[in-house]
């Protein structure tokens, strides 16, 4: 179930001995809390053990013994267990079976007035917001970039307020969601979904597969308009220095 594996234990003393059936209830209960799995306490509780037992360390341990039950304290041993089998519940329950439906449409130019933070901004000509205000240097810096390139006929900034999400299945194989960064209109046919990273984490590749498969589906269920994804990571941005949208979309 898990490659990694606990290789050092830690020796203690003390008056108080704990029982591994409290320690794997434990477990049992937290792995249980997150997903809001019910009803399978028994089942959960067998295999926690099994786990702790035969795969959690580099070797079989015997929960009778109180320096493995104080090793499980530990928040590597705790964070192990957990996250380890959070990931195979989702892996069992979460799937994708459906297919795509187009239910609505979001227009950028009738999002309700909002009020940004109080940040760096651009005042953009080709945007139907007054300000561009970014989370990053890197996505004001883009945002400068798509106001002065000649291929872009207007672009918005994805604010919380337009409620544009897409959901995916994070690492761990839970859905989470997501706000993509930038809209950006290159011809009245074609529209890219763009994805802007300084520093890219293990739940990036996620997202961008998620992010492309919506861009492919949106375009099959509907064919006035083709979506695109881009993804943007500041480490090729800085090195290539694109002189056109064009050009940038060739490099990704």
């Amino acid at each position: 179930m898990i490659d990694d594996k606990i290789h050092h234990t830690t020796i203690l003393n003390s008056a108080v001995e704990p029982n591994y059936q409290s320690v794997v209830g434990f477990f049992a209960q937290r792995i249980m809390k997150e997903p809001r799995l019910f009803g399978c306490y028994d089942i959960l509780f067998g295999k926690v053990k099994e786990f702790i037992t035969d795969d959690l360390f580099s070797k079989r341990v015997d929960l009778n013994d109180a320096n493995i039950l104080r090793n499980l304290s530990e928040l590597e041993a705790v964070k192990t267990i957990v996250e380890t089998f959070k990931k195979e519940i989702n892996n069992l329950t979460v799937q994708d079976v459906g297919d795509t439906e187009i239910k609505n449409y979001l227009k950028v130019s009738c999002a309700r007035l909002f009020v940004v933070t109080d940040k760096k901004y651009l005042l953009p000509k080709k945007s139907v917001f007054n300000k561009i205000v970014g989370d990053s240097d890197f996505e004001l810096e883009f945002a400068d970039f798509l106001e002065g390139a000649d291929d872009v006929i207007s672009f918005a900034k994805n604010y919380f307020e337009i409620h544009f999400k897409i959901d995916y299945k994070n690492a761990s194989g839970a859905i989470s969601s997501y706000y993509p960064d930038f809209f950006v209109k290159t011809d009245n046919k074609t529209i890219y979904i763009v994805e802007t990273k300084g520093r890219e984490d293990l739940g990036d590749i996620e997202k961008i597969k998620r992010l492309a498969q919506w861009c492919e589906d949106a375009s099959e269920r509907q064919k006035k308009i083709e979506y695109k994804m881009l993804y943007v990571k500041q480490e090729e941005w800085d090195k290539y220095k694109p002189k056109s949208f064009k050009q940038l979309a060739k490099m990704n």
